[in-house]
This record gives C-alpha cells, sequence and structure tokens, in this order.
C-alpha cells in the first residue's frame, strides 16, 4: 500500500528536524553553493526564492547572493489560503514573520510579475530525481507555477530523495533538483 502524501510530508519532515544543527548548517550551504553554480541562476535577471526556515534549507546564502551581484530578488508573500504572489526584496532585514510563521516582505513591497522572473528556488519536503515535489501541502507553489515558464530548481536534502511521490494532476515537476551533493536536471 502506498503512503499518501500527507504520511509521506509528516515522514520526511520529521527526519529533517531530527538532523543536528550542525548537519543541517553543511547541508544547507553546500545544496545552496550547487546552485549558485548553476548557469541558470547565473543568467536569470531576476531570481525568486522562497525564505527557509526550521527545518528547510536555509537559502539566506542565495539571497545575499542574488543582491550582492545585483539581481532583482523576489519572495513569496501569501495572500489569502493557497494564493501567494512574488514581492521585490531590497533587504532582507525587511524580512518579518508572516503566514505560517514563514518570513515574508512588507505588504507593500512591489509587485513581481511572473513574466519578470528567470529562475525560481522551491522549497520540498521531499522530491524525486525526475522532479516531482512533495511540498508543505498548501499548494501554493503549485498555483503560482500554474502556466509559467520560467526555470525552477527544487532545494531538496539528498536523504529526502524518493524513488517515487504520489502526483496529482495539477503538479508541476521542477526542471533540476538541487541537493548537498548534486544538481539533477530533468531536461
Amino acid at each position: 500500500m502506498r503512503e499518501g502524501k500527507g504520511a509521506l510530508r509528516r515522514r520526511f519532515l520529521e527526519e529533517a528536524r531530527r538532523l543536528d544543527p550542525d548537519t543541517r548548517r553543511a547541508i544547507s550551504a553546500a545544496a545552496c553553493e550547487n546552485l549558485l553554480r548553476m548557469p541558470q541562476y547565473n543568467q536569470a535577471n531576476t531570481v525568486f526564492s522562497f525564505v527557509g526556515t526550521g527545518w528547510e534549507i536555509d537559502t539566506a546564502p542565495i539571497l545575499q547572493s542574488a543582491l550582492a551581484a545585483g539581481k532583482q530578488l523576489c519572495v513569496p508573500l501569501c495572500t489569502a489560503p493557497g494564493r501567494m504572489e512574488a514581492r521585490f526584496l531590497l533587504d532582507l532585514r525587511k524580512l518579518r514573520p508572516g503566514a505560517y510563521g514563514l518570513l515574508e516582505p512588507p505588504p507593500d513591497s512591489p509587485l513581481c510579475l511572473p513574466e519578470e522572473i528567470g529562475f525560481a528556488v522551491l522549497p520540498c519536503a521531499a522530491c524525486t530525481r525526475s522532479g516531482v515535489r512533495l511540498g508543505r501541502g498548501g499548494g501554493y507553489y503549485d498555483r503560482y507555477l500554474a502556466g509559467q515558464t520560467f526555470f525552477t530548481a527544487a532545494l531538496c536534502r539528498e536523504s529526502a530523495l524518493a524513488e517515487s511521490l504520489p502526483q496529482d494532476p495539477w503538479d508541476r515537476p521542477v526542471d533540476a533538483v538541487v541537493t548537498e551533493s548534486h544538481v539533477y536536471y530533468l531536461s
């Protein structure tokens, strides 16, 4: 019998929570370093990235690098249940706890239209090497990504790679899965 998304999500999140802080930091640093070397990231003028908190991979190096490189950086702002927008961020110190305790930009931050985005960094609880992503379960990213064409990369711990994951018709695979030891390109 296959595990459902909820049970899988709980299992992978519990595994992530059990990591000791030094291991978590090392995995985050290596995964971010791998992502920052990707040509798709380096060629993008506008980067959309989640802000990693708690059990997630810490995206601070990506956010800082984008700003230091003169890229336009945008991060998610939850606007309604299951809905988010990309908002430009010029200063990481402006991030504040918002929906679900996630760090978000101020509500008056300028809107970034999806067609302006060149590269998106997505969170996941688990992922397959073929780009099927298991998120937090709210459908925020699936709704946001619907119909978009920008390059997408999911940050995932190597230990959270699964052979297969349940997939709904609206789930959009990512273009690359980035771990602490590999970048798995899907095309």
